[in-house]
């Protein structure tokens, strides 16, 4: 079993309820949920829009390679209505966007997907729940703690 961090992401349609119905997707289809951080209201990242994000992490206790898991969250975000994948940099509003953010200390670097997630350490809506649910746990390139890189971010972000 791997320990393994996923963020959530929501700025279309019943936010609340999205961020609900892909938990219990996710624990159905890839394994338990161990934790679950609060929720967040968060500007949009990388792109212009008028719709504020609702963010979250949970850490799942799962079976799936990294590929079978980015295959099934995939599918999970289709199932709930996901029309496109940002690509190439471009972002757009999306009904749920479920990413890989760690799988245990892996770290991969494959065509379809990249582990630790590349931007983790960038995206203040990804740390702040991050840091909440597993301060202590090491960035396995990085070698700093979640609540160490909340910490740095939040200072860069400040001056």
């Amino acid at each position: 079993m791997a320990k393994i961090f996923l963020g959530l992401g929501t700025n279309l349609g019943e936010k609340e309820k999205n961020l609900w119905l892909a938990i219990h997707y996710i624990e159905k289809r890839i394994g338990k949920i161990l934790s679950r951080s609060a929720f967040y209201v968060t500007p949009p990242w990388g792109f212009v829009s008028d719709n504020e994000f609702l963010n979250g992490v949970i850490e799942v206790d799962a079976s799936l390679s990294p590929e079978e898991l980015l295959r099934t969250t995939q599918e999970i975000e289709i199932g709930m209505g996901r029309v496109s994948r940002s690509a190439d940099g471009n972002y757009t509003d999306r009904s749920i966007d479920i990413d890989l953010l760690l799988y245990d200390d892996l770290i991969l670097e494959a065509d379809s997907l990249t582990l630790p997630h590349p931007y983790l350490h960038k995206r203040l809506f990804v740390l702040e729940p991050l840091a909440e649910i597993a301060p202590d746990y090491l960035h396995p390139v990085l070698k700093k703690s979640m609540a160490t890189l909340l910490a740095e971010l939040q200072a860069d972000i400040a001056t």
